[in-house]
């Protein structure tokens, strides 16, 4: 099932137009337009129209976590306001992607932006300030 469009601008002549894979897959392929090794960055030859109040993640693909393959910066936000062509620095075991490998996966959400107030205190809740691990290994 469709829920939005998004426009995309295809930058390179070995570009391909993100896919999914499936039809249950909730993010779409990114691919790469040329040759190389990771660790390395990589072109996808695609620039996103993101709209306004969202923003296209961009992950690791599961095929590379298996291989010890993945995204430098765990995870990457294409902001609404950026058009330049989506580059993929992979980091991880060594690696050969080709022209058209899937290097990545992406999916659009929404991005709202909020209101930030500076407050003397904030409510209270049973786990409070506790942070790494207070809440079981």
């Amino acid at each position: 099932m469709i829920t939005a469009t998004l426009n995309i601008k295809l930058t390179h002549p070995l570009a391909r137009v993100p896919t999914y894979a499936t039809d249950g897959a909730s993010a779409f392929d990114l691919y790469s337009t040329s040759y190389g090794q990771v660790p390395g960055v990589f072109d996808t030859g695609v620039a996103f129209e993101v709209p306004p109040g969202k923003v296209l993640l961009v992950n690791s693909r599961s095929g590379h976590g298996a291989k010890g393959v993945r995204l430098a910066n765990s995870q990457g936000w294409i902001d609404s306001d950026y058009r330049g062509s989506v580059r993929i620095l992979l980091d991880g075991a060594p690696m050969t992607i080709n022209a058209g490998d899937r290097i990545a996966q992406a999916m659009l959400v929404d991005a709202p932006r909020v209101e930030l107030q500076v407050v003397d205190t904030l409510s209270e809740t049973a786990r409070g300030t506790g942070g790494f691990g207070s809440t079981g290994a």
